[in-house]
């Protein structure tokens, strides 16, 4: 999946008139850094993730490459298939230890799903950056023990516990063991905008993935 995010990125900034120079200057990263991202020789984290996407203006879907339907005028897209299957679903592998599957959910409710995988020492971040965006985060964690700070509170999750808040609030995850830790997340009220060429403020791992649907509608339109 690797190639695939690179060349969706690199898609989407060359769709834009944008050079990798002026685009890794707006990401605060370097030139060499995108470069490799974009040819699949580097995993980018989560972090690293947000800032080249906020520069392009995508959805998740678009990250992970959903092809959702052109349905009727003010009618919601809806997949093509009520089942999604696991193999097929599209996944982001990031620099520091963090999986994200993409869960079936329709084009345009204003949610999005992740199965999200933290492996031993994974965090949301690599330097404890706490995240905000728009929407609430609801999680269920599957396996495994995750830490959650919230603001200046800390919580560890184990299997069975969920979780609700305002995604604006500033959080973030990490896995404080030595076992991998899984859970679901359903970002409900997530911003989808209709302009494709709009720039979208990605705070966090769930508006990457609202930033990559928008790459395919743009690539397939």
């Amino acid at each position: 999946m690797t190639g695939e995010l690179g060349d969706r990125i690199r898609a989407a900034r060359t769709a834009r008139g944008l050079s990798l120079r002026a685009t890794a200057a707006e990401a605060a990263i370097s030139p060499s850094l995108l470069s490799q991202v974009e040819t699949g020789k580097v995993q980018p984290s989560v972090s690293t993730l947000y800032a080249i996407v906020s520069c392009l203006g995508l959805s998740v879907d678009d990250v992970l490459g959903h092809h959702p339907p052109v349905a009727a005028p003010a009618r919601p897209r809806m997949r093509p298939d009520p089942v999604q299957p696991f193999s097929a679903a599209p996944e982001i592998v990031m620099q520091n230890g963090v999986t994200w599957r993409s869960l079936a959910v329709g084009g345009d409710e204003g949610m999005d799903a992740v199965l999200a995988t933290y492996q031993p020492g994974a965090a949301s971040s690599i330097d404890e950056t706490h995240m905000r965006h728009v929407g609430v985060e609801h999680g269920y964690i599957v396996r495994g023990e995750l830490t959650l700070k919230l603001e200046f509170d800390t919580f560890v999750l184990r299997p069975g516990d969920s979780l609700c808040f305002d995604a604006q609030r500033p959080h973030y995850y990490f896995n404080h063991t030595d076992e991998v830790a899984e859970g679901v997340w359903y970002i409900v009220g997530s911003t989808r905008r209709t302009d494709a060429d709009a720039p979208v403020d990605i705070r966090n791992a769930v508006d990457v993935l609202d930033v990559m649907g928008r790459l395919h509608r743009r690539s397939a339109g």
